[in-house]
């Protein structure tokens, strides 16, 4: 009973999109337009870099709101321990699916990145330091936040491991994996050379 209500709390804030508003804002079809992907990325290559710093921090707050409405309900009905992060993590993976698989959207959203940033931040703050850490690192390194989102997961998987053990992990390598697969088609743009570079995105206004 209590995993179903977290999974349907993370689900139905995850189903809200911050590209969604920018889009009945500036009538603009977000998910239909540029690289066809409803998340902060694709709405700076759009509307330039304060409409994606705006859709970022939306979906980052969604996952950490969340997390703590979650922990809020855990510690009222006094459930902790072990059970306790296995609930965070389920809260984790259905705010994801709602992100990328919407309702309001016909099931076709974005790909999750900012919401697990937000998520990192509401787990732990030694998981959230080393994933966010390494995603900044990584992307400014390469110029490509695909890169830097991909090393995120590794690390989100590792630390999740060290931290929490096998259970909470074999939900980090789902995600993982999901992640992998929407961004399958970024990785084919670095290869042929086409991906947006994250220094061009700040170039608009």
């Amino acid at each position: 009973m209590v995993t179903a209500l977290v999974a349907m709390i993370g689900y139905f804030i995850g189903c809200i999109h911050g590209s969604q508003l920018i889009s009945l804002y500036k009538r603009v079809d977000i998910k239909n337009s540029g690289v066809k992907n409803a998340g902060a990325s694709n709405t700076t290559i759009l509307l330039g870099w304060k409409y994606g710093i705006f859709v970022a921090l939306f979906d980052i707050l969604k996952g950490t709101f969340a997390i703590f409405v979650v922990l809020y309900l855990l510690g009222a009905h006094g459930i902790s321990g072990d059970e306790r992060i296995l609930l965070i993590y389920v809260t984790a993976l259905f705010v994801i699916l709602g992100h990328n698989y919407p309702i309001t959207m016909k099931f076709s959203g974005g790909k999750g990145t900012a919401s697990l940033v937000g998520i990192l931040l509401a787990v732990d703050w030694r998981v959230a330091v080393i994933g966010i850490g390494l995603l900044l690192v990584i992307t400014i390194a390469t110029d490509y936040l695909v890169m830097g989102v991909l090393v995120m997961y590794l690390s989100f998987l590792l630390t999740t491991y060290i931290f929490f053990g096998v259970e909470p992990t074999l939900i980090v390598i789902f995600l993982s994996i999901l992640s992998i697969m929407k961004h399958m088609e970024n990785f084919r743009r670095i290869v042929t050379k086409q991906e947006t570079k994250l220094s061009s995105m700040f170039r608009k206004n």
